[in-house]
């Protein structure tokens, strides 16, 4: 699982405090603490509806979709690596409502982090290793990771709002860990791509919203009072991105610890003025107003997420 980072726009940077929708599936989300991977904290919307997993149970299906296509690969005859580097406490996803001030305090907004994560995905050890393989083993290895044709199965699923169709190739070991986690890859594909839509259909409102831009200009005042002017959460992160580049690699420590004094008092600020729960409260009240047939594709998203996690704790166990 990739951490999450917020960037672009400000319909795009406020579409990063959804947490109750999708949690982690368009963009992972930090909607816990760093403990262990039990129930989710999320809010769960329409009475009844499944809560979502927590980051740390997502990122636990993630890692037991790679050990799953490495025991696949296996098989076949190649080597696939699994990239567990980081710490459970390290994987955490920054959303636009960062408010674990500990957290902050260590690792700033997970600049480092990143900039590690881009270091071994450039030197990546099973792209090293297909690279050396003969023309003939290549092509092999591409096959029983993704499917020879054969086997490849076209998946498709229409966005909410129905204006546009996306489909993925799905075969090989890839699609072996897939069925082992989800059962049918279809339904999950669908079921994702439409819960990772919905906040496309409320993302406007949701800008506007009284309450939610009271609570951020809230915020805001709060920053000014320690000595930082921005006017919300995404502009702190996209200036501490900006001076980090300005400073370069000599000047690596210093941007560093500019990060993490913007990112501690974004916290503190975030808590101060209960960020957090008016962003959830608000996101949860314009996912209610959402037409049923959406309300019925995010229990399905949910309970498919479930039912991978509940199978992914047989094969692999919780990063440390």
């Amino acid at each position: 699982m990739k951490r999450a980072f917020a960037t672009g726009c400000a319909a795009a940077a406020m579409a990063a405090v959804m947490t109750v929708t999708a949690a982690g599936c368009a963009q992972k989300g930090r909607d816990a603490g760093h403990g262990g991977d039990g129930g989710s904290s999320g809010v769960p919307v329409g009475g009844d509806r499944p809560a979502p997993l927590t980051w740390q149970q997502e990122l636990r299906v993630s890692d037991a979709l790679q050990r799953l296509t490495s025991r696949c690969m296996k098989r076949q005859g190649f080597a696939y690596g699994e990239d567990r580097a980081l710490s459970l406490r390290e994987s955490m996803p920054v959303r636009y409502v960062q408010d674990d001030v500990a957290w902050a305090r260590t690792y700033g907004y997970g600049g480092r982090i990143d900039a590690g994560q881009d270091r071994r995905r450039l030197h990546n050890p099973t792209a090293a290793y297909r690279q050396a393989l003969s023309p003939a083993r290549r092509a092999a290895f591409d096959a029983a990771l993704d499917g020879d044709g054969s086997d490849v199965q076209v998946l498709s699923a229409r966005l909410p709002g129905g204006s546009r169709e996306v489909r993925k190739r799905l075969g090989g070991c890839t699609a072996e860990a897939e069925k082992a986690l989800y059962g049918d890859p279809g339904a999950w594909f669908r079921a994702s791509k439409t819960a990772g839509g919905l906040n496309a259909l409320y993302t406007e409102d949701l800008l506007h919203d009284r309450q939610l831009t009271a609570a951020v200009a809230a915020w805001s005042r709060c920053m000014k009072k320690a000595g930082l002017s921005y006017a919300d959460p995404q502009a702190a992160r996209d200036a501490t991105r900006a001076n980090t580049a300005r400073l370069g690699p000599s000047g690596a420590a210093r941007a560093f610890a500019a990060e993490r004094t913007t990112a501690v008092a974004d916290a503190t600020c975030a808590r101060a003025t209960s960020l957090r729960a008016v962003a959830t409260a608000r996101e949860t009240h314009y996912v209610d107003r959402l037409p049923k047939r959406y309300g019925e594709a995010l229990d399905a998203f949910r309970r498919l997420q479930r039912q991978a996690y509940d199978r992914a704790v047989h094969i692999v166990p919780q990063r440390a």
